[in-house]
C-alpha cells in the first residue's frame, strides 16, 4: 500500500456462490489527522408485548432510552411467544442494541 493512502475493497458475488474481494481504489489516508474514533457498546434486551412483535421491540427500545443516550441500532436476534392453555399471552423479542461509548 501507498503510503497516505488507504484502499478500500468490496465484495462481488457470482451466481454459483463464489465471491472475490475486488480492489475499489484508493480513498486519501486519515493518517496524521486528529480524527476521533467512535467505539459502540451492544446490549442485549428482552421486550414483551400482549399485542405484537412490533411492539415488543419498541417497548424494549423505549425503555433502554430512559437510561442510556445515543442509541443507535437494534438487531431482532430471536422471536419467541409464551403460550398459556393454547393461547398466546405474550410476544417476546431478543434484540442487541448498539449505543456510543463514552468515557467518563
Amino acid at each position: 500500500m501507498l503510503p497516505g493512502v488507504a484502499e478500500t475493497g468490496r465484495i462481488r458475488a457470482y451466481p454459483d456462490g463464489r465471491s472475490r474481494a475486488t480492489l475499489v481504489g484508493p480513498i486519501t489516508s486519515t493518517e496524521g489527522t486528529n480524527m476521533a474514533e467512535k467505539v459502540y457498546k451492544v446490549i442485549e434486551l428482552v421486550g414483551t408485548s400482549t399485542e405484537s412483535w412490533e411492539k415488543a421491540a419498541s417497548a424494549a427500545v423505549m425503555r433502554a432510552s430512559k437510561t442510556l443516550r445515543d442509541l443507535r441500532v437494534a438487531e431482532v436476534k430471536e422471536l419467541d411467544l409464551v403460550i398459556t392453555d393454547g393461547k398466546v399471552e405474550a410476544y417476546r423479542v431478543r434484540l442487541n442494541v448498539s449505543f456510543k461509548y463514552e468515557d467518563k
